[in-house]
């Protein structure tokens, strides 16, 4: 399919008019057809454009798509891409600078650093499952991480791309009860696991404390549980002297993607893997649907869900971490108002 920027614009204009969406004018950067996909992607110049083209409820792209007759359209704003662009660039440096620090772990760093690069070429079409289709790193012969493992699409999407990337990982997920690990988060932590040949280690904890503290309202359960998780997977790697931990940090991006964590004299490093790689929602459900994962809806685990129903304020608390990530462009701004409105469905 051939397909210009004017013939594009005239196509949005025509559609925009006969569902009585208000005339504007659009700026297009740049139009990519995927002939391989049947995939279009439609780069505006900033997200007031993006939000034009998508059109309410994404009426507008959608008849785009139908009367294209293409398999899928992808919006994205060049301001966007500007921005991702300059994180990765501040990942790679990064990267390099505790590669040379730590040569034990550089083989896997570099691999890492091929990835960053990699989408830095292809910005507007980088797939990870391509990606690794046509990349085999070789796994490095003893564990070079522990990736903290709650069975939800960040942190599993961190283990494919550990495994991935040769550092034969270790999966630690803390286990403080169902009411904060539920069932179908351990079905999915044994199913990955299972499927990569990653070993799983489950640290119990008591959560006694956090929870009656959270059930009194002394504070969101959020920033505590955090806090124990951390200190846990740190504990157990320095007792079994692995030098990196893992976790499913999206925010940490850039010159924070990689940091030193210290515990009683020792020095381990901590890789935010998705902030690092500037990745999106939509990233990891693309690579975790290869390992037929359970898709969990709403925010937070059933504690939570009881801190909101038993002190509605606890709430904004919730809503300032989905904001966040709005804000850096993990979240879109749909995707964001349906896990906001997850709250209020009680």
């Amino acid at each position: 399919m051939k397909v210009t920027k004017e013939y594009i614009l005239d196509k949005i204009y025509e559609i925009r008019k006969d569902i009585g969406h208000d005339p504007i004018i659009i700026n297009i950067h740049d139009i990519i057809y995927n002939k391989e996909e049947d995939e279009l992607w439609i780069i505006t110049t900033d997200r007031p454009d993006k939000s034009a083209v998508i059109g309410k409820g994404g009426w507008v792209v959608g008849k785009l798509r139908e009367d294209l007759s293409i398999n899928s359209i992808h919006v994205e704003s060049y301001s966007d891409l500007l921005t991702k662009k300059y994180r990765l660039n501040l990942s790679l440096k990064t990267l390099k600078m505790f590669r040379e620090d730590y040569p034990k772990l550089n083989s896997s760093l570099v691999n890492l650093s091929k990835l960053i690069m990699d989408k830095l070429n292809n910005l507007y079409s980088f797939d990870l499952e391509k990606y690794f289709n046509e990349h085999d790193f070789v796994e490095s012969d003893e564990h070079l991480a522990v990736v903290a493992l709650s069975g939800g699409a960040d942190s599993c999407f961190s283990l494919v791309l550990a495994k991935m990337l040769g550092f034969n990982p270790i999966a630690v997920s803390v286990d403080p009860g169902t009411i904060v690990l539920p069932k179908q988060f351990k079905e999915n932590i044994e199913k990955i696991t299972n499927d990569l040949s990653v070993p799983q280690v489950y640290i119990p904890v008591d959560y006694s404390e956090i929870i009656q503290e959270s059930f009194n309202g002394r504070f969101h359960p959020c920033g505590k549980c955090s806090d124990v998780i951390e200190n846990e997977v740190l504990k157990y790697s320095i007792k079994k002297n692995i030098p990196l931990i893992i976790f499913g940090d999206m925010l940490s991006t850039g010159s924070q993607c990689i940091t030193k964590q210290y515990s009683d004299n020792n020095e381990i490093l901590r890789l935010n893997l998705p902030a690092c790689i500037s990745s999106t929602k939509m990233e990891h459900k693309k690579l975790n649907k290869n390992y037929s994962l359970k898709n969990m809806e709403g925010f937070g685990c059933p504690l939570l869900h009881e801190v909101h129903k038993k002190y509605p304020f606890m709430k904004k608390y919730s809503i300032q971490r989905i904001l966040r990530e709005t804000r850096s462009g993990v979240l879109e701004p749909g995707e964001a108002l349906k896990l906001i409105w997850s709250f209020y469905k009680i």
